[in-house]
């Protein structure tokens, strides 16, 4: 007997759909990550925007997962106030962007 397909199995062999969702995904993950380091430090959105230099209303929109187009420098701005490095990898070879 062939097992049933699940919703998520549906829409992963769906190359549209899965686009799309691996995009909302990524979206889901930087977001969970600012997120979660703002909350192991114990920072406020206030605190993040004058530590990184990033306006208030673009760290909610990432925290509220809001759609919008953030550019690397901000990424990288947010990211190395929170005490990460952003990093490039293909097999080993590592590009650190935090110093470009």
């Amino acid at each position: 007997m062939k097992k049933a397909e699940s919703t998520f199995e549906r829409i992963m062999s769906d190359p549209k759909q899965k686009k799309a969702f691996e995009k909302e995904y990524a979206n889901f993950l930087l977001s969970e990550l600012i997120l979660d380091a703002m909350a192991e430090q114990d920072v406020s959105v206030r605190a993040l925007s004058k530590a990184s230099g990033i306006s208030t209303s673009v760290i909610q929109n990432l925290r509220a997962m809001q759609p919008m187009n953030i550019t690397l420098k901000t990424l990288n701005a947010l990211l190395s106030s929170l005490g990460y490095e952003l990093v490039a990898r293909k097999g080993r070879h590592y590009v650190n962007l935090s110093t470009l």
